[in-house]
């Protein structure tokens, strides 16, 4: 694993996702979540640059993602394409989907072009790509390689904003941030907070294969169960995980988290004779007694904010695992902070 020098962050986001044990006999398949995918790659000056410490130009970065990224991807009848913005180009038109000629459509960018008098018109780029996205029937995933400079033509996040208003739900614009910049950052975060079909993620994040994978799970497709239950049998398990973003020894309720945590509170409203459990998880920066703590402190703000919203306190219990129950990589920022989590467990 490649390790980076950490980028600027977006703002806090929330978002929840709700696992249900299935039966050990209950095979699962992958059914797409999407019908077409388009790789739009930022050529501008910026992106020819060595990105921090990284020893690495952003394009390079940018084609090394893409490259391990098609090798995640499953072959489920997509629609494949890989376009150019400042200037705009076609690398590779739409397409039933093949690993092999992704891959080589990303060999052939070049990441050795003159970076002096190479502006960013990125709000006209979008403008181009949006006769492709009419071309295609279903539903399409817009995925953006960028630095987010944009410095000349239209507001991308204007244009992205009008993409979204033409296609509606049969449209994701996803954003792969390659920023070192206040000004790119807040562009690339203007871009995803259109829709909360976004799936984010940068270079950085994107370095871990665990991280790849589960982005490529989050934007392709979802697993299903083709084989039903048997019965009777004990019921499932039911998982509520948080990504609340808990900054470092922080502990307290933001209202970035008020609309997850409304979610969760109408899930164990609709479950009215279930208990659960609270529980709290840390990174594994700092003492191991102190991380013990911190856990429970973040167990107990959302059991506070259940009871304070109007969920009977009989039904909860607050719990602490510290940093003993990681589900990611605690040797990158990016799994540290996914690790800064509170789950939800029926009891």
């Amino acid at each position: 694993m490649i390790k980076f020098k950490t980028a600027l962050r977006p703002a806090i986001i929330a978002a929840m996702v709700i696992m249900l044990a299935f039966p050990a006999m209950a095979s699962a398949k992958m059914v797409k979540k999407i019908d077409n995918f388009i790789f739009l790659v930022d050529q501008s000056g910026s992106m020819a640059q060595i990105l921090g410490d990284t020893g690495m130009k952003r394009m390079d970065l940018a084609k090394e993602t893409m490259t391990r990224m098609s090798d995640q991807i499953p072959e489920l009848g997509y629609n494949g394409s890989l376009f150019m913005v400042a200037p705009f180009q076609s690398k590779l038109a739409p397409a039933p989907y093949s690993k092999a000629k992704m891959k080589n459509a990303v060999a052939s960018i070049n990441s050795d072009f003159d970076i002096f008098g190479r502006q960013t018109p990125m709000g006209e780029g979008l403008m181009d790509i949006a006769p492709v996205i009419s071309g295609l029937n279903g539903r399409t995933a817009l995925i953006i390689f960028t630095d987010g400079e944009s410095n000349i033509g239209v507001d991308p996040v204007v244009q992205a904003k009008k993409l979204y208003a033409q296609y509606g739900d049969r449209l994701c614009i996803h954003v792969v941030s390659y920023a070192d910049s206040a000004k790119g950052q807040m562009t690339i975060d203007g871009i995803r907070a259109l829709s909360n079909c976004s799936v984010n993620a940068d270079y950085e994040s994107l370095s871990c294969d665990a991280t790849l994978a589960q982005y490529v799970n989050d934007v392709f497709y979802e697993e299903v169960a083709d084989a039903p239950a048997p019965a009777p049998m004990a019921p499932a398990a039911e998982v509520i995980t948080f990504d609340l973003h808990f900054g470092f020894d922080k502990y307290q309720i933001t209202d970035e988290m008020i609309p997850i945590l409304e979610q969760a509170k109408m899930i164990l409203d609709d479950n009215a004779g279930a208990s659960y459990f609270i529980e709290g998880h840390t990174d594994s920066t700092g003492a191991e007694a102190y991380n013990q703590g911190l856990s429970e402190r973040r167990a107990n703000s959302v059991t506070a904010w259940l009871i304070e919203n109007g969920i009977d306190s009989g039904r909860l219990e607050a719990k602490g695992y510290g940093e003993t129950n990681p589900k990611y990589d605690n040797g990158t920022k990016e799994g540290r902070r996914l690790n800064r989590r509170v789950e939800i467990r029926t009891k």
